[in-house]
């Protein structure tokens, strides 16, 4: 996994666990409802409603990211995003993450000092008062990030995926398909054969720079997943897999029929359905009470004989795998 350093940029197999720890520590700010921050055993969160929201992912070179096209900063702000995204689908407010990773020894101390930036601006933009407050740190051949992110309901009930109604909006906030189009991009134009090559934004053209961001480093609403609750959401989640498989599970939890409509889409529909990684919210609303932030693409219907519609038609798209995706693009 070859990154380009400066001479006086350390190997990690040169320095210790504490110097690694110390150079990550250095980089965070205290999260708003931390009790007991980074040093001990373990940290201590407020949780002033009683109720902790809490959820975990793992990102790992190879299926989930390409050290070719992405920097340590990149790679922090996305691991961060992902699990906020998580946390605002609940309905919660994050108010911390816990952040594991396991890299090789081959690697610049200072990608990891960008990992732990791309961490901290990723919460400061997206979910302000939320930060790193503890983890843990061991060596892998494979660069893999593994984050658990826990937030506060203030109060109000989780909005699961399983309460839409017949008769409810279905509604969106975020966008459709343009991290897919950024990763066709990059396999498309930044491969040497099979292998990935470094991205050259002086290439990107028109709105290709803002498509390979959002599959980069992408900026879910996360601050709308509180006001969806607020406004009454009776079910949402994170759009991660794709609209089509995402919208169909939430229809499979809630035993509804959700129908889409293709013009409310974009301008491709079909990527809207099927690309995945955009990380917008997904949620159904009581008539009337839509919240800021989303637009209406359909509505929920009781149940019949397919999940999921499109303009009255059954949807046979499926949506991100990553067993199967990155392969697939990459042959």
């Amino acid at each position: 996994m070859p990154t380009r350093r400066d001479d006086d940029d350390p190997l990690l197999a040169d320095v210790s666990e504490g110097d690694i720890l110390r150079a990550i520590l250095a980089r965070t700010v205290p999260a708003t409802h931390t009790i007991l921050g980074p040093g001990d055993d373990a940290a201590v969160i407020a949780a002033p409603s009683g109720s902790v929201v809490a959820t975990t992912d793992t990102l790992v070179h190879g299926p989930d990211f390409r050290l070719a096209w992405s920097s340590g900063y990149d790679l922090g702000w996305k691991s961060a995003a992902v699990n906020l995204a998580d946390v605002a689908a609940m309905g919660a407010r994050p108010t911390a993450l816990l952040v594991a990773l396991a890299v090789p020894r081959d690697l610049p101390l200072s990608f990891v000092e960008r990992l732990a930036d791309g961490f901290r601006e990723a919460c400061a933009a997206l979910a302000p008062g939320c930060s790193v407050v503890g983890g843990d740190l061991t060596v892998s051949d494979v660069l893999t990030v593994a984050v658990t992110a826990l937030g506060d309901l203030e109060g109000r009930p989780a909005v699961t995926r399983s309460g839409a109604r017949a008769g409810d909006v279905v509604a969106i906030a975020g966008e459709l398909g343009v991290a897919a189009r950024g990763l066709a991009i990059l396999f498309g134009r930044f491969r040497d054969g099979t292998t990935p090559i470094p991205v050259d934004r002086g290439a990107l053209a028109g709105g290709e720079a803002a498509a390979v961001d959002a599959q980069l480093r992408p900026s879910p609403p996360i601050g709308l997943g509180p006001f969806a609750a607020v406004a009454g959401a009776t079910a949402m989640m994170d759009v991660s897999d794709g609209l089509a498989l995402d919208a169909r599970r939430l229809a499979v939890a809630s035993g509804v029929t959700v129908a889409l409509r293709r013009a409310d889409l974009g301008d491709d529909p079909l990527r809207a359905l099927a690309g995945g990684e955009d990380h917008a919210l997904l949620a159904t609303f009581p008539p009337g009470a839509l919240a800021p932030g989303f637009r209406v693409i359909g509505e929920v219907r009781a149940a019949g004989e397919h999940s999921l519609l499109c303009d009255d038609e059954p949807v046979d798209v499926s949506g991100w795998d990553p067993y199967r995706d990155w392969d697939a693009a990459a042959g």
